[in-house]
């Protein structure tokens, strides 16, 4: 498990692009019959992907950075699909994911394992735990059932659909919030207007993009922000002090995910037009 001490918002602006990546960006998290995780000092997050073929992947405890028997034995765990079709067995139930599906893995589950149900065609997990101090339920939340909502107009180019998952108004969960986003064919931008949460941080994984398409991620305080280029299944970790938006060459989708203080969607402090620089 790599370990993340992220910078502070002041240090950020004196960094280089090497730098800002070894601090901010995951772009290595995908890779065949491995399970890889990071674990992020800013509210113990915990970030990984895991691509099963020929053998399930079991999801294990480190006793150095978490000091428990099993993963999920004080965490709770969200899950998304984002390859071919897979399995998820948590102790004796096994769940299956298609695309974009999510599952909830609530704290107390002893056992986690990843398959895939075709090696030629395998599953890719990309999951992102945190600390829980309550057992909610482990939920499957297939994509067609999210809630969802347009935002966005072609003339902006950010005409968007976000579905919700894991939220007060869907699966329950002690801290974590996630759900995933695709850009409509033509749009770009996604969440701009940007916004600020300084009750929860929040990690995005871009994914969808082929291997000629890109997205220029904007991170960092309003009035000095930075970039970095992000590229298929490949994540960034936003701090509660930084905006989060970016533009791609072309539509695609991203998978958001925030701990914290608050589950209300809605809390965010907006960043006008204006103040950017």
């Amino acid at each position: 498990m790599e370990v993340r001490h992220l910078p502070n918002q002041d240090a950020y602006q004196r960094m280089t692009t090497e730098e800002l990546r070894r601090s901010y960006v995951a772009d290595q998290l995908f890779a065949d019959d491995a399970i890889s995780t990071i674990y992020i000092d800013a509210d113990r997050a915990i970030i990984g992907g895991a691509i099963p073929t020929a053998q399930p992947l079991q999801l294990l405890a480190t006793k150095k950075e978490l000091a428990a028997e099993y993963f999920a034995e004080r965490r709770e765990i969200g899950i998304v699909n984002i390859g071919g079709d897979g399995v998820v067995r948590t102790d004796d139930t096994h769940h299956t994911l298609k695309l974009k599906d999510m599952l909830y893995i609530g704290r107390g589950v002893k056992e986690i394992e990843f398959s895939s149900v075709n090696a030629k065609e395998p599953a890719a997990f990309f999951f992102i735990s945190f600390p829980a101090h309550a057992a909610f339920p482990t939920t499957m939340l297939p994509a067609a059932s999210a809630e969802k909502v347009t935002l966005g107009t072609p003339e902006q180019a950010n005409r968007r659909t976000i579905a919700k998952y894991i939220h007060p108004g869907g699966a329950k969960s002690c801290q974590l919030v996630m759900g995933l986003t695709d850009l409509e064919q033509g749009s770009v931008w996604n969440t701009m207007p940007p916004h600020t949460h300084l009750r929860r941080m929040e990690v995005y994984l871009y994914f969808g993009l082929d291997p000629d398409s890109l997205v220029v991620h904007l991170m960092g305080q309003p009035d000095h922000s930075r970039s970095v280029i992000l590229r298929n299944r490949q994540a960034v970790i936003s701090p509660v002090w930084s905006i989060h938006c970016g533009a791609g060459t072309r539509n695609y989708s991203f998978i958001w995910a925030m701990g914290g203080e608050n589950q209300e969607f809605t809390d965010m402090d907006p960043v006008g037009m204006q103040e950017l620089l």
